[in-house]
């Protein structure tokens, strides 16, 4: 493959790579992927390495790749200053060899990216062969918490329990791969509308999602991994798919906030990441919420009071193209739409399966991004830096092999397999 001419913000990049960084110290993560590495005995190819003096003072882009390993466009999208993670999909498998020696090669490239997957159990779940379990779908969950089957709240304890041991494998897998991150749990409620949140969600009690979703977060901490709530504040309403649609909710701000959005409220202080949705909730603000800095700022930051940080759902999605009142509606550009993102309150802004035939939109994003913030349209924030490396995990895995003996993972396993509701128990 012939290799594409350098962009000025790479060959920037390299002019400024010895640069002190405003951020936050940088992160244990080239130990953890070469951790994985060791346990496959994997001899990486040569790579030229970034100066780790050099670091992003906001390296906002989360972008895809192609295939099962780097190209050389990988290699240079990975070392541009404004990437700061990549998440996978189920192209980008083949099995837990290959996903160990291709997480080594990024982190040995950018040890600083956040490598992410949507992994949340059930129809979501990237990586399902080679040994990794098949995880329930939450609403699994919620079904056992309404089954007091020993005197009553046994089954909330019981839905508890199992929620934890589903967060604990689901993060130990992940992370004995290399994998630093995943893009879970689902808050939204069960309100029998949508069918693309539909089992993903636990309950239509927002209480019940809570405390479940607690639960899942304590088991992804155990393997120390952060987490993601989504869709802020709320995808169970909206019946349109924003996949390729552009969904609409006409409830009021307060009755959002005392149903969909109570779970944001309730798990303000152990939510290290949220993801907003891509609908419009029209007597709120005509913006989408990722591109709304009335919900953003104004009721997520300042409202509910969470500090972490905040992924832009996926910018191609189509309830992300078009905004109402933005340009007569036309289809925005990526670089328009991160650009607006970030503005509104976002610290990441996520682009996915756009590396397919060469990823020229990739490359846009990135080069428009740049050329945006030389043009003063959007500014780097440290915090949002600061927000993004402390989702990376910080301490080391077990390897597979580890972890396949050892008692608080097999107890896990046990806890979802020893109920008939999880699915598991075959």
């Amino acid at each position: 493959m012939a290799t594409k001419k350098k962009s000025p913000a790479s060959r920037k990049a390299r002019a400024d790579r010895k640069e002190p960084a405003a951020s936050s110290a940088r992160s244990p993560a080239p130990a953890v992927a070469a951790s994985g590495a060791e346990t496959f005995g994997l001899d990486l190819p040569e790579i030229e390495l970034l100066d780790l003096d050099w670091s992003p003072t906001h390296a906002p882009v989360v972008l895809d790749i192609a295939g099962t390993q780097l190209n050389d466009d990988d290699r240079r999208r990975l070392e541009h200053p404004l990437t700061g993670g990549l998440i996978l999909f189920g192209r980008n498998w083949k099995d837990r060899h290959q996903l160990v020696h291709l997480v080594a090669e990024i982190k040995s490239i950018r040890p600083d990216v956040l490598v992410c997957v949507d992994h949340e159990g059930g129809r979501v779940q990237r990586f399902r062969t080679d040994g990794f379990t098949h995880l329930p779908a939450m609403r699994t969950l919620g079904e056992r918490w309404m089954k007091d089957t020993d005197g009553p709240g046994t089954g909330a304890m019981t839905a508890c329990d199992m929620a934890t041991a589903a967060g604990f494998i689901l993060a130990s897998e992940l992370r004995a791969c290399g994998v630093d991150f995943s893009f879970a749990p689902v808050l939204d409620l069960d309100h029998g509308r949508s069918g693309v949140i539909g089992d993903r969600a636990f309950h239509r009690d927002p209480r019940v999602a809570t405390a479940l979703a607690r639960s899942v977060m304590h088991g992804l901490l155990q393997a120390g991994m952060a987490n993601c709530g989504k869709h802020f504040p709320g995808h169970g309403w909206a019946e349109a798919d924003s996949h390729v649609a552009a969904p609409t909710d006409d409830r009021s701000l307060q009755d959002l906030l005392l149903d969909d959005a109570r779970p944001y409220e309730w798990l303000s202080t152990c939510l290290t990441s949220v993801m907003p949705a891509h609908v419009v909730y029209s007597r709120v603000d005509p913006r989408p919420a990722g591109y709304s800095e009335v919900w953003l700022r104004d009721v997520l930051r300042d409202g509910l009071g969470f500090t972490g940080a905040v992924f832009s759902d996926d910018l191609s999605m189509e309830g992300a193209r078009r905004v109402p009142g933005v340009r007569g509606g036309a289809v925005l550009s990526y670089t328009e739409a991160a650009t607006m993102a970030l503005n509104a309150g976002c610290d990441l802004a996520l682009l996915c399966n756009q590396s397919l035939d060469g990823g020229q939109a990739v490359d846009e994003l990135l080069d428009g991004l740049w050329s945006a913030l030389e043009r003063g349209e959007w500014q780097m924030d440290p915090e949002s830096e600061r927000r993004r490396q402390a989702l990376l995990p910080m301490t080391p895995p077990l390897p597979w092999d580890e972890l396949m003996h050892h008692a608080p993972y097999l107890r896990a396993m046990e806890r979802l397999a020893d109920d008939d509701a999880s699915g598991l128990a075959d």
